[in-house]
C-alpha cells in the first residue's frame, strides 16, 4: 500500500521507453503543459479504497498514453495523489479523516477530487471542506442518499459536489426487484434484515423494509452490528425461530464474511441476498471454501463482473488483469473500482468540454455530462447523483449474481444482462 502524501506519476515500461525515445530525439511523449492534479482521499485499507485506487491509477495511465486532457487547445499529462484517510476502521473520529482530505488539498493542491470519502459519515462531513477550497469532487464509495438532498438544499455553496457509484435509493430498488422475484418464484414473505451501523446500510435496511410492509412480507427482525462486530449469532438464532425464508445482510466491513460461515455452521435454512463485502469478489469461493454456494450477492457497480451488454465492462476487467495481475482482477471489490475508473474519464471530459480549469466552469461541464463507461450510460441528475437503473443503454447500472458450483458467480439480475434466474441452493430444497 502506498504511503500517506506520495507522489504518483504512473509511467509504465511502455512509456518509460517512448519517453526515452522521445527525448533522445528532442520530442516530447507528453504535452508540455503543466500537469491536472486529482486528488484520491479514501480508505486505502479497505477492498473498495484498493481497488479504486488501482482503478484511477489504470485510467490517468491511459489518457496520459494518449497525449494527456486537452485544456483550451493545449495537452496537458493527469497526476494523481493518494492519502489514507484510515476512515474504515473502527473508532477512527470523523476528525482525523479530515485532517487528512485537507493535508491533501493544501499539500499536493488538486484541481479535482476523485473517489473521495469511504464512509458516508465523512462524505457529509468533508461537504463544507470541498466547498471551502471549491474542488470538483465526484464520490465513488459512499452511498447515503442525504448527500443529494444537501446539495440541493445548497446547490451555490455544494455544488462543487458529484456521485457517480450506486446510492442507498438504488440499492433499495435493486433489492426490491429481486425479493419481489423470490416471492412470485418461490412464494417467499419473510425476511429478517441485518445490517451494519451506519448510515447508508441503516438507509438500504429502512428503505427495503418500507417495501416489505407494502408487499405484506413479514419481517421477522431488524438487527444492526456496529463496526468491528464479528459475532453475529443472535440474530442467526431468531432468524430460526421466526421461520424467516430470507436473510439480508447489509455489510462492508471487513468481518461481515463471518455472518456467511456462522449461517452455515448453524445450518440456517434462509437464502442469504443482500450484500456482504468480502464475498464479492471472483476469489470468494475459495476464500470461503465452498459456503458461499447459493448466496445471491449485489456488485453495486458493474466491472468487477464483465457484462457483454456493456462492451466498456468487458474491457475495464480485462485491462484491470493486464495491469494489475489476474489475482487482482479476481479479488475486485464489488463497489467502487467501476465508478473510479470513470470518474477519472468524467472529470477528464468535463475539463475538455470546460476549456479550463476554473471549478465553477467544470461543475457546468460535469452537469452537462452525458457519456458511456464502465459502469453504462452516465448522466447526472438535478442532485448530482448518477442515475442507476435496469438499462445500460439508458443508465448506469448495478448487478445481482449468485455462487454457483463450482465457484462461479453467474449474473441473476437485472434481467437485461441476467444469465439465468435465481435457484434455491440445496439446504433450502
Amino acid at each position: 500500500m502506498e504511503t500517506r502524501g506520495t507522489k504518483f506519476l504512473f509511467l509504465g515500461k511502455a512509456m518509460v521507453f517512448l519517453l526515452s525515445l522521445a527525448l533522445l530525439f528532442g520530442g516530447s511523449v507528453y504535452a508540455a503543459g503543466s500537469p491536472i492534479v486529482f486528488g484520491v482521499p479514501t480508505a486505502l485499507g479497505s477492498i473498495e479504497g484498493r481497488d479504486g485506487w488501482m482503478a484511477i491509477q489504470m485510467a490517468v495511465e491511459e489518457i496520459n498514453a494518449k497525449g494527456g486532457v486537452l485544456v483550451g487547445g493545449e495537452k496537458r499529462p493527469l497526476e494523481a495523489y493518494s492519502i489514507d484517510t484510515r476512515e474504515h476502521e473502527p473508532g477512527i473520529p470523523v476528525h482525523d479523516a479530515l485532517t487528512a482530505v485537507e493535508k491533501l488539498i493544501l499539500e499536493k493542491k488538486p484541481h479535482a477530487i476523485v473517489l473521495g470519502a469511504f464512509r458516508s459519515e465523512i462524505l457529509m462531513a468533508s461537504m463544507d471542506l470541498i466547498s471551502k477550497y471549491r474542488l470538483p469532487y465526484i464520490c465513488s464509495i459512499a452511498m447515503t442518499p442525504a448527500y443529494q438532498k444537501k446539495i440541493l438544499q445548497g446547490y451555490d455553496k455544494y455544488k462543487y459536489c458529484f456521485r457517480n457509484c450506486l446510492n442507498a435509493i438504488y440499492l433499495v430498488k435493486y433489492l426490491q426487484g429481486t425479493m419481489g422475484f423470490l416471492s412470485k418464484e418461490f412464494g417467499f414473505n419473510k425476511a429478517y434484515l441485518v445490517v451494519q451501523d451506519t448510515l447508508w446500510a441503516q438507509a438500504t435496511g429502512k428503505g427495503l423494509k418500507a417495501w416489505y410492509d407494502k408487499n405484506n412480507w413479514e419481517v421477522g427482525g431488524f438487527d444492526a452490528y456496529p463496526l468491528g462486530a464479528s459475532d453475529f449469532s443472535s440474530s442467526l438464532i431468531k432468524v430460526r425461530a421466526k421461520k424467516s425464508q430470507v436473510i439480508v445482510p447489509i455489510f462492508d466491513m471487513p468481518q461481515s464474511g463471518i455472518l456467511l460461515k456462522q449461517a452455515r455452521a448453524m445450518k440456517i435454512p434462509a437464502l442469504l441476498c443482500g450484500f456482504i463485502s468480502p464475498v464479492a469478489p471472483g476469489d470468494a469461493w475459495d476464500v470461503f471454501e465452498g459456503e458461499v454456494d447459493g448466496m445471491v450477492n449485489f456488485l453495486f457497480e458493474i466491472g468487477p463482473i464483465a457484462v457483454k451488454a456493456v462492451p466498456k465492462s468487458v474491457e475495464f476487467n480485462e485491462n484491470f488483469g493486464k495491469r494489475w495481475g489476474e489475482k487482482a482482477r479476481i479479488q475486485l471489490s464489488g463497489h467502487g473500482p467501476g465508478p473510479s475508473y470513470d470518474a477519472v474519464y468524467i472529470m477528464a471530459d468535463a475539463i475538455t468540454r470546460a476549456g479550463s480549469l476554473d471549478p465553477d466552469a467544470i461543475v457546468d461541464a460535469l452537469e452537462k455530462t452525458d457519456m458511456n463507461g464502465v459502469v453504462g450510460r452516465i448522466k447526472f441528475a438535478k442532485d448530482h447523483q448518477v442515475v442507476y437503473g435496469l438499462d445500460p443503454n439508458e443508465a448506469a447500472l448495478g448487478c445481482a449474481f449468485q455462487w454457483r458450483k463450482p465457484g462461479i458467480r453467474v449474473p441473476v439480475f437485472p434481467e437485461l444482462v441476467g444469465e439465468d434466474k435465481i435457484q434455491l441452493p440445496p439446504y433450502m430444497k
